[in-house]
């Protein structure tokens, strides 16, 4: 693999020693490469402990939160319900063919880190390098922000203090990493159903509301009259509806957490195919249904919908729609929901940031401090490190701290098209690599629905989701070009740029074999990091024959009936 260090060369290390103590991982300098092998040696391993039922509920955790029960009725004010449903509808497609890119590459390498390792082998180190830490950085901010946000959903019923709750909070979500990754597990599984109930719910009392069943809403049948003249199913033209774009990015935003997931399931080859599947139709429906839904039954034009950012749940579009309609107590039921989902995506955030930091770092691309992880499979520091940037929530006391959590975000506004494109391209080129090698398409125990075609419409819709933001950005919505306005927007790039640069630089002098712009396709490694069993399949030193003999094995367990694609079909959604 293009990365530095991966193990003791048992040459000059026979019999290498196993250490289990953190002050054993502390031995030698932190960035000398001849210590390489020491990170490797006192590194424990993650613990395979997340069953199918947590693989499926882990995307839902991190994607069903603040972005859609509060961030869409933004979007919903800017760009109008026409755009509001077509924007989700475009990223809703585009994760579809960025998951099954992931899925292919996580099922034939579960290794830790995932996407980080394969921008790394099969595009470029520094490009992954960048990557890599500006994704780390991007859920280490979100945490301290997803507490606030918490923080503020209380203020629904009362004000408190916000730095009480910031505490409550932070203790709750330290108590959950003790128990490692089970224990993160089986909190998304319970919080993801309770969202999972939520959202089914809203969609059958939307139904009612539109219909005109709700004896308290004077309305009567709405239908779609705020689709047509007085209101506008398009606001303010082209601009509006490419405002939505980062909306929808943000909203579907820790989904690709199942690839991640990768090196702590206990099946990768069943879990991560089903989860990918799964959890794409699940949210899509989720998001789609109810978004359509919601622009049928709140006016656009509504006032209350400006306020609609962060966790500013007295601005919610879902619970404008219950007030709305005039139900009692259900507007406390669907905030307490927003709250749990916000904690939900707080505790993804914890997980996202800990692995990608620990993968970087037993790649020799972060402190190698950070590569340690104890008996339990918990990465120590990591998890430090993420609870100490959780303590940046009580800023939200400074009179300022609105302004300082903006920045921080800005960090990573529009990271996630870098990420997600970067995944497709990465797939793309493990293919070339893959057909290079002299193996084919009938040896991969995965194969994406839409092949590397649908990876190369992945590559290119993230590039003009980049491209409407950057319209979006330079020219605002009712205003001019402004410095301030576009920074805040486009923060990332200047931020990846300079990762970039820092590691081509440190590889000039360290590594000379990431000098290269990218990794030609004759160079890449297509075998470190394989499963075992697909290494006995596809290895390098593999005989023909034998190789052929299990490829038809393979291809006769993977025959399915009609029966089986409809049970496939219906397990999907429900």
């Amino acid at each position: 693999m293009s990365a530095p260090g991966y193990g003791v060369d048992p040459e000059k290390d026979p019999q290498p020693r196993v250490s289990h103590t953190f002050g054993d991982h502390r031995r030698g300098s932190q960035f000398s490469t001849a210590n390489e092998a020491i990170v490797a040696e006192d590194t424990n391993e993650l613990k395979r402990n997340l069953k199918g039922r947590h693989m499926q509920m882990i995307a839902i955790g991190g994607a069903i939160g603040a972005g859609l029960f509060v961030g869409s009725g933004g979007a919903l004010h800017s760009g109008g319900p026409a755009s509001l449903l077509i924007c989700f509808m475009i990223i809703g497609v585009m994760m579809m063919l960025m998951m099954q890119a992931l899925a292919e590459l996580a099922v034939m390498y579960p290794v830790n880190g995932a996407f980080y390792q394969y921008i790394v082998r099969f595009i470029d180190p520094s490009w992954g390098f960048a990557i890599g830490w500006d994704y780390a950085i991007q859920w280490l901010t979100i945490l301290p922000f997803e507490i606030t946000a918490a923080g503020i959903t209380i203020s629904f019923w009362h004000e408190y203090n916000i730095g009480i709750w910031c505490a409550v909070f932070l203790v709750a979500l330290s108590a959950i990493q003790f128990f490692g990754v089970r224990g993160y597990g089986e909190v998304e599984f319970f919080l993801s159903m309770i969202k999972i109930t939520a959202c089914i719910g809203f969609i059958l009392f939307g139904i009612i509301v539109n219909c005109g069943g709700v004896p308290t809403d004077n309305r009567g049948y709405i239908g779609a009259r705020y689709w047509h003249s007085p209101e506008q199913a398009f606001r303010n033209g082209f601009k509006g509806f490419c405002s939505v774009f980062v909306t929808a990015s943000f909203a579907f935003g820790g989904t690709e957490l199942t690839g991640l997931a990768a090196a702590e399931a206990a099946d990768p080859v069943k879990q991560i195919p089903k989860a990918s599947k799964q959890v794409f139709w699940r949210i899509t429906f989720f998001y789609v249904v109810n978004l359509f839904i919601l622009g049928l039954i709140v006016p656009a034009s509504s006032d209350v919908l400006l306020g609609s950012s962060g966790a500013n749940t007295k601005a919610s579009p879902f619970v404008l729609a219950i007030t709305m309609a005039g139900v009692k107590g259900l507007p406390s039921v669907f905030n307490a929901v927003i709250t749990l989902a916000v904690l939900s995506v707080a505790n993804s955030a914890t997980y996202a940031s800990t692995r990608t930091l620990q993968a970087m770092a037993a790649n020799g691309m972060a402190p190698k401090i950070f590569a340690y992880v104890d008996k339990k499979g918990r990465p120590i520091p990591t998890i430090i490190l993420q609870l100490l940037f959780g303590c940046l929530a009580f800023i939200g006391e400074a009179p300022n701290g609105s302004t300082i959590f903006g920045w921080l975000l800005a960090l990573s506004g529009i990271a996630n098209f870098f990420v997600y494109g970067s995944i497709c391209i990465a797939h793309v080129r493990f293919r070339m690599a893959w057909k290079y090698k002299g193996h084919s398409l009938e040896e991969l125990p995965y194969k994406a629905m839409f092949g590397v075609w649908g990876s190369y419409i992945g590559a290119l819709l993230n590039f003009l989701c980049l491209a409407a933001q950057f319209y979006v950005a330079l020219w605002p919505i009712g205003g001019s070009p402004d410095a301030e306005t576009f920074f805040s927007a486009y923060l990332a790039l200047p931020l990846i740029i300079f990762f970039y640069i820092v590691w081509k630089v440190v590889s000039w002098f360290m590594y000379p074999s990431h000098r290269p712009l990218y990794v030609k396709i004759r160079d890449i490694d297509v075998y470190t990091g394989m499963r075992q069993a697909q290494f006995a399949l596809s290895g390098d030193r593999v005989p023909e024959e034998e190789r052929r003999q299990s490829i038809t094995d393979l291809q006769a367990s993977k025959k399915k009936s009609p029966k089986d694609y409809a049970l496939g079909a219906v397990r999907g959604l429900f």
